[in-house]
Order: C-alpha cells, then structure tokens, then sequence
C-alpha cells in the first residue's frame, strides 16, 4: 500500500510512465545510430564534458581527426567530409544524452518520493534496481563502444551489443512491473494455472527473439537473404553449421543467425495463436488478442524489411526503425499477457 495520498500514487506512475518512453526513445535511437553506421563516432567516454557537443568548427574538426583514426573510418568512411561526420556523430551523441537523460529522470524524482516516503510501503528498496540497472547500462554501453575502437575492428561485437540491447529491455521490463505493482498496491499474485505458464515461456521466447534479433543487426545479417519463405531457395539455408564448434553458428554465422531469428518467430506466432485459442472465454481474452495482433504485425513488418534488406536505402532504414519500434511493443504486451494471467 502507499504511504502517501492518492495523488502520490498518480505521481508514480506518471513518473514511471515518463522514463517508459525514455527508455523507449532510446532504444529506437539506438537502432538508428546503429543502422546509419554511427555508434562509434564519439571515440571517448566523458560523462559531464561529453554532455555538449562541439560548439566551434575547431572543435568539430578534433572531433573529426580523433574518428579518423580508428579502423572503421578507413574501411567505411574514407571518403566522408565534416557535415557527414556531423550527422552520424548527432546520432551517437543523441543516443548518450538520452542516456543522462533517463538517469536523471529517473534518480531525481526517485529520491524526492523517498524523502517525502511518498513510494509504497516497504518498496523502497525495489524502486531503487531500475537506478542501479541504468548505471550498469551506462558501462555496458562504453563497454559495448570500446570493442570497436580496438585494431582490427570496423565494427561493435555483437556479443556486447546483444548484452547492450538485452539490458534496455530489462530496464523496461521492470519498469512496467513496477508502474503495474504501483496501480494495483502491489496484490500478490496467483501462480499454477496453464495460461501463467505458457504466457511466462511465450514473454521469455520474445526476450530471446530480441537478443537474436541483435545478433542479427550486429553481424548485419538482414542484408543477405533478402527472400521469403525460403532462404535463397532452402528452407533452411546452406552453410548452417559450417562453423566449429557448432555454438558459433548461432552467433557469427550469418544463415545460422537469420534463420534462428526467422523460426523464432514462427514458433512464438504458434505460441500466440494457441494462448488466443484457450484463454478466448477467460480474463485474458482481449490481451491475449492483442498480442495475438501485434505479433502478427510484427511478422508482416519484418518480413517487409527483410526483402528490402538489399536495396539498403532509406525506405529499409525507416522500415527497420519501425520493426525495432514494435518489437518493444511486443514484448510490452508479452508482459502485460503474463501480468493479466497472474491478476484478475
């Protein structure tokens, strides 16, 4: 229960709804510095300093030169002039400023509610992982930038770009259980029923479909195989496992990666269709549909994407933005389908 009145209670969760978006509008302007190859345009960590971006022509141009000499100029943007690298560094520097962004949003209001012992009662303490989560993003992200700066790379690793996305969407995660806990005084919940279950694999198969999906961006594996169903005529393409041990395929082999990334969502599509097929006279009914709707869009929108992965222009940079954008309403609702079967 609240300590404080009910317009506290209002204020949490426009609170928690407020960095929900953040968080939302960050992940999407992640997937654009990463599609307009941009994420390592800003070769230093400064966390006060890098707040503002260059402010003189002098400054720009040893922001320019400190770019040129990592590996990936050379390999990718050898031809590029100061106005281009102006574009992609706005791109990176909006990414980290949304990042202080959310880290204040979300602290300072966080210890003005603890003070005022305005947050529910004896919550204190879980309120405060989405703070200790967003710093430990923070790292990741450098973490994550580093790797490409290192001789021999022209690009991030994958493996961190996955643990970078895989975070943003744990942040989220908790958010919306918490902004759910806040609206509903934190009710204990029912457990043992088969929705609860199934409903629980299905939102544990979209956060997996997630990571996947990063693997697929960071090895740039949706520029090949650009047709459907079949891939360059199989159905599963050849060259699967062609790498030793077997375990890389699924990380570095780029028909592993897609074809794990499409079969994911065929299995989590089924899964949908039979949770829409049982819960259609429960509770869930209308969640389980919506869910059920959303997924399908994101099936459509995805495979729009892919067979514009070859021409790599702007309509495929909006139609991947706009694929990324509804993965999070998925998994959003893959909550709200767990959260619903556990809550009458």
């Amino acid at each position: 229960m609240f300590n404080g009145t009910t317009s506290a209670k209002r204020a949490v969760t426009i609170w928690l709804l407020i960095v929900m978006f953040l968080v939302t509008a960050i992940i999407v302007v992640g997937g654009a510095t990463r599609l307009t190859n941009s994420g390592l345009s800003i070769t230093e960590w400064l966390l006060i300093k890098g707040a503002l971006p260059p402010l003189s022509t002098e400054a720009w141009l040893a922001e320019f030169e400190k770019y040129k000499q990592i590996p990936e100029f050379e390999a990718e943007h050898s031809d590029m002039d100061l106005d281009g690298f102006k574009f992609i560094y706005f791109w990176e520097w909006a990414h980290r400023q949304l990042g202080r962004i959310i880290g204040l949003a979300y602290m300072l209001p966080f210890l003005w509610f603890s003070v005022r012992r305005e947050l529910p009662k004896g919550k204190g303490l879980l309120f405060f992982v989405p703070a200790i989560l967003i710093g430990v993003q923070g790292a990741i992200g450098w973490w994550m930038v580093h790797s490409g700066l290192q001789e021999g790379m022209v690009n991030v690793s994958q493996y961190r770009l996955a643990v970078h996305l895989g975070m943003a969407f744990i942040i989220l995660g908790v958010l919306y259980w918490l902004l759910k806990s806040t609206r509903n005084d934190f009710r204990p919940a029912r457990s043992g029923s088969v929705l609860v279950k199934r409903s629980a694999i299905l939102a544990g198969l979209v956060y997996l479909q997630i990571i996947a999906g990063a693997f697929v961006a960071g090895t740039k594996s949706g520029l090949s195989y650009n047709t459907w169903p079949m891939m360059d005529g199989d159905f599963v393409p050849r060259g699967y496992g062609i790498m030793k041990p077997f375990w890389r395929n699924l990380f570095e082999n780029t028909p592993a990666i897609q074809f794990n990334h499409r079969f994911l969502a065929y299995i989590i599509l089924a899964m949908a269709i039979w949770i829409f097929v049982k819960a259609r006279r429960t509770h869930m009914k209308g969640m389980a549909g919506m869910f059920l709707g959303i997924t399908l869009w994101q099936v459509v929108l995805g495979i729009v994407t892919l067979l514009t992965g070859a021409q790599n222009d702007g309509l495929h940079l909006a139609l991947a933005l706009a694929h990324q954008f509804s993965s999070i309403l998925v998994f959003v609702v893959a909550l709200g389908l767990v959260w619903k079967s556990r809550h009458n």
